[in-house]
């Protein structure tokens, strides 16, 4: 067998037994290919960074070296960082590089926690400058105090999660990233006896794959229902949208929680404020203690996003990554958000004795009061088995980068940056679509950060029906995606490992130059038409049998 053969073969023994991303390794093996170049738009991770605070960081890494020198210089060892008069020192420091890279942000950064913000100077910069440093572990370890409030300003602002200085106080965790999140959600709500192995969950798909892959764990094993965005347009397209008949599964008291990524991936489409509203009144009315976990990473490339964790703050647990925006995905850097008057305290409080005794003995270590840890600092206690509660939190530098991206984004008054990045993807999405020769619908509520193509929609689009149940009929998904590697050198996901249609493909908008788009669309285009050759073949050759048929009938 030709080793291109037993590579595809392998891909189809491989196809729907294994995660896409994995299957995504295979397919890049199989499209690499001398002379062609690979297209791989089957990850999301953005070919942009934000360079600005970038800058500032390091600008301000290089003061923070000097006041550690401060205290103490000897050779290549150095001191810690002092407190009294290091605003002073900063702004001294400022005027003697004013050519420093992203000196002029770093200014307007500390300017904002002091103007702004009311802060104490030197608590501020002090905060900043031992943190960027690296030389203490993280105090308190759920999230450095100032940089919570700032980050927390940049989530109320891009998000809609509650402000900072509101009645209805938010608290965050700083985690490596999204998927940190997800495992520390988990296993801390199973920890804490708020979900039980077996019990009944609901996913609101496509989704991101882990979030379909992790509850059937043998440590979880949950049920699960699935809430479909299979809400359909006048043409019969899916709009991605929740029709009233899903949201209503979530009546279903047995539900225990829900997890959500929103705006969805694949299809990249964010709930509808309809929808929402909905949702809000089956929870008020139907489910009051439905647990939702809302994982908002793309909300910033929607136009006035707004999270569930808006209007369901009570019930929701807001997931947030900087990585797609700021281009951070090597950083690792994300947030846990809840309400301090939530849910999930309520849950823990109307635990049965004998569950809230045992519960209560994991944290024993902790404090002599267990009963009175809230949920949010369960998880971060749990993130690191509880006994090493103490040396919990994410890196210090880690959080400053976060702090510095935030500010950056608040002080972004007129949003360039952020309609930059929306300008980026959706222009992408309009030159793959050109290249493939269909029109992109506008949509309201599309962060177009990847989208989603129905195959089977596409066929009926070019060809009508007849071509579109050909194709249904003849082949197999993992046909054309085996095509379209083999032959064209692309890369792409199946939608189904998402949870969405068998006969979708993912293309990430982020990961690739704009010019890429447009030969991906023709890619597909070139595959549409080999495939339409093969049925006009079939067609024709069906037609002379007819015609022999016939013929023969004739003659007797």
């Amino acid at each position: 067998m030709h080793a291109q053969d037993a590579k595809s073969e392998e891909i189809r023994e491989l196809y729907g037994e294994v995660s896409a991303f994995e299957l995504k390794d295979k397919l890049i093996e199989l499209a690499k290919e001398p002379g062609k170049t690979l297209l791989d738009a089957g990850r999301g991770n953005p070919n942009w960074t934000a360079s600005t605070p970038r800058d500032a960081f390091f600008t301000f890494g290089h003061f923070a070296v000097e006041e550690t020198r401060r205290t103490w210089a000897e050779g290549n060892l150095a001191g810690m960082p002092k407190k009294k008069g290091i605003a002073n020192r900063f702004y001294s420091y400022v005027e003697s590089n004013l050519g420093a890279p992203g000196v002029e942000l770093l200014k307007e950064i500390i300017d904002y926690g002091i103007k702004d913000k009311g802060y104490n100077a030197d608590d501020w910069v002090f905060e900043l400058t031992d943190a960027i440093i690296g030389d203490n572990y993280p105090v308190p370890d759920r999230m450095l105090s100032h940089v919570e409030q700032v980050v927390g300003d940049y989530l109320h602002q891009e998000l809609s999660y509650g402000d900072y200085q509101s009645n209805e106080k938010f608290n965050l965790f700083a985690v490596e990233g999204a998927t940190a999140t997800m495992c520390y959600i988990f296993d801390s709500l199973i920890a804490n006896e708020l979900l039980h192995k077996g019990d009944k969950i609901a996913l609101m798909v496509p989704i991101f794959t882990p979030y379909l892959e992790i509850p059937l764990l043998p440590r979880y094993d949950f049920d699960i229902v699935k809430i479909n965005a299979c809400e359909t347009n006048n043409h019969g397209t899916r709009t991605w949208q929740y029709p009233e008949e899903e949201l209503d599964k979530l009546k279903d008291q047995d539900i225990k929680a829900v997890f959500v990524v929103n705006p969805s991936n694949p299809s990249s489409v964010a709930i509808k404020s309809e929808s929402i509203n909905y949702l809000t009144q089956i929870v008020k009315n139907d489910h009051k203690e439905l647990m939702i976990i809302s994982d908002d990473v793309y909300g910033t490339f929607v136009d006035d996003f707004s999270s569930l964790v808006g209007d369901l703050a009570y019930n929701t647990i807001g997931v947030y990554s900087f990585s797609k925006y700021f281009g951070v995905t090597g950083w690792r850097l994300g947030t846990i958000a809840l309400q301090e008057n939530n849910i999930f305290d309520q849950k823990l409080r109307e635990l049965p004795k004998p569950l809230k005794e045992l519960v209560d003995r994991r944290y024993e270590s902790l404090t002599v009061n267990p009963e009175s840890i809230p949920f949010i600092d369960r998880i971060v206690a749990d993130s690191r088995q509880v006994a090493l509660n103490h040396t919990a939190g994410l890196s210090t530098p880690q959080q400053i980068q976060m702090a510095f991206f935030s500010i950056f984004a608040v002080l972004d008054k007129q949003h360039k940056y952020k309609e930059r990045t929306k300008d980026i993807c959706r222009k992408r999405q309009n030159l793959l679509f050109d290249g493939l020769g269909v029109r992109v619908e506008s949509n309201p509520y599309g962060a177009a950060y990847y989208t989603e193509i129905n195959i089977l929609e596409l066929a009926f689009y070019l060809k009508g029906s007849d071509f579109a149940e050909f194709l249904q009929t003849k082949y197999k998904p993992i046909d054309l995606i085996l095509h379209l590697a083999e032959k064209e050198s692309v890369v792409l996901l199946n939608g189904d490992a998402f949870s969405s249609s068998e006969w979708s493909i993912r293309v990430s908008l982020a990961n690739l130059n704009d010019e890429a788009y447009t030969k991906i669309g023709q890619a597909l285009n070139r595959m549409m038409n080999v495939y339409t050759a093969i049925w006009r073949e079939q067609l024709n050759e069906q037609e002379q049998e007819e015609r022999m048929e016939e013929l023969a009938l004739s003659a007797v």
